[in-house]
């Protein structure tokens, strides 16, 4: 197993290659409703790179993607590629619910500078699983850049099921897939699918499943508790690789004092909230959420800034 910075950040498109390690689901930085914050965007990156991590993923779920303007997605990847500088890749999401708009992303980003896209099912109208299979085999056939397929059936209503998996392993732009789904089960008989293309990566976007998951064969992890504590997941990914125990526990015994990270809020980006507050706490970048949701209420903040203290 290697990390993703042991090989070239841009390669052509239908080159095989493994994609390793922690790469956060970077959230956002607002200064308002559709305003980037761009210095706390320059503080976030810098603070994700010296913590180690070994790619950036923009415009996922806990970057709010969806709910962004199109005018500010293209803002969020060309500033998040200058910063960056190629010194780790960048992914980034394009989903959405128009076929055009995803393939206009996936043309942006690479012109960008981006290193791959990451796509989930179209959100609103579910997809059968033969048109699932379809959406992807046209997305790949057009798309400039490695792609990862993006399991979160909780967000787009339709679960790529293993067989539709196996369907899209002979497609070499395939990179590989973020499963978000939750569901140990579901990991495993990607996993199996997966033994068939070596240069295939599986990333967990649950973190709480990052140990089980990297011992049973998983390449790394999408976790959005690293925006906050980079160096933490990258030590741990190095401890389960290496087979550290020690370190091991001390990780889950750590985390286990910040789980209300991901509960301080409420609803649907209660996880969200967490993050961006204590982000701000840091000094990194302001707490806003895209509208119409809301951050932490005071109460909430209170609580929250106490537990992260403690955990300091």
């Amino acid at each position: 197993m290697h990390d993703l910075m042991d090989t070239p950040l841009i390669e052509p498109r239908d080159r095989p290659r493994r994609w390793d390690g922690i790469v956060p689901p970077m959230v956002t930085p607002l200064l308002g409703r559709d305003s980037l914050d761009v210095p706390g965007l320059g503080r976030l990156v810098e603070h994700l790179i010296t913590g180690g991590v070994h790619g950036i993923f923009i415009l996922g779920t806990t970057g709010e993607g969806p709910c962004l303007s199109y005018r500010l997605r293209r803002e969020l990847i060309t500033q998040t590629c200058r910063q960056v500088g190629q010194r780790v890749p960048v992914l980034v999401g394009v989903t959405d619910t128009s076929f055009s708009e995803t393939l206009g992303l996936m043309r942006y980003a690479a012109d960008a500078g981006a290193s791959a896209v990451v796509a989930a099912p179209p959100y609103y109208f579910p997809l059968s699983q033969i048109e699932l299979v379809d959406y992807f085999r046209r997305i790949a056939a057009e798309s400039p850049l490695p792609l990862f397929l993006y399991n979160m059936p909780a967000m787009t209503k339709v679960s790529i099921e293993p067989d539709s998996v196996r369907q899209l392993l002979d497609i070499p732009c395939i990179a590989g897939l973020k499963d978000s789904s939750r569901q140990m089960e579901y990991f495993l008989a990607v996993r199996q699918i997966a033994r068939q293309r070596p240069d295939w990566s599986l990333l967990v976007g649950f973190e709480h499943m990052l140990v089980d998951t990297l011992r049973a064969g998983g390449n790394g992890g999408v976790c959005a508790g690293a925006n906050l504590f980079p160096r933490l997941f990258v030590d741990l990914y190095q401890a389960v690789v290496s087979s550290n125990a020690r370190v091991v526990e001390a990780f889950q015994q750590t985390m286990a004092g910040r789980r209300e990270l991901y509960t301080a809020g409420s609803g649907a980006t209660a996880s969200i909230q967490g993050i961006k507050f204590g982000l701000a706490l840091r000094g990194i970048c302001e707490a806003n959420l895209t509208e119409p949701f809301a951050g932490l209420s005071a109460k909430e903040r209170s609580r929250l800034e106490a537990t992260l203290i403690a955990a300091q």
